[in-house]
């Protein structure tokens, strides 16, 4: 079992910056690759970003590549996510997953074990 707890969301104004972090707690978390999914209001959720369990290998959304950065630390057992020039499109709520021994090249949801509980991002024009 993986406990996720993810922070750092907020309102922010076009332009702006946040950095999201996701703690993990339970099993090994070098053991899992981790991804970040966002669900926008009225729509359906979404592949954002994801990063292999040692770092080395990230993949992101088209759309978003540039603007978002994943990344991990295996010693904190947290994964982040920095997400600059943001926009008003970007509202949604972020949720981080954990996908044991998955391939971060996978952004089927329904591949990853455990999530978050999600985190609101706000962004006002």
């Amino acid at each position: 079992q993986v406990q996720l707890v993810e922070s750092g969301g907020g309102l922010v104004q076009a332009g702006g910056s946040l950095r999201l972090s996701c703690a993990a707690s339970g099993r090994i978390f070098s053991t899992y690759t981790m991804g970040w999914f966002r669900q926008p209001p009225e729509k359906e959720r979404e592949f954002v970003a994801a990063i292999s369990q040692t770092g080395a290998t990230t993949n992101y959304a088209d759309s978003l590549k540039g603007r978002f950065t994943i990344s991990r630390d295996n010693a904190k057992n947290t994964v982040y996510l920095q997400m600059n020039n943001l926009k008003p499109e970007d509202t949604a709520v972020y949720y981080c997953a954990a996908d044991h021994y998955g391939s971060p090249w996978n952004r089927d949801q329904k591949q990853y074990d455990y999530w978050g509980q999600g985190t609101q991002v706000t962004v006002s024009s």
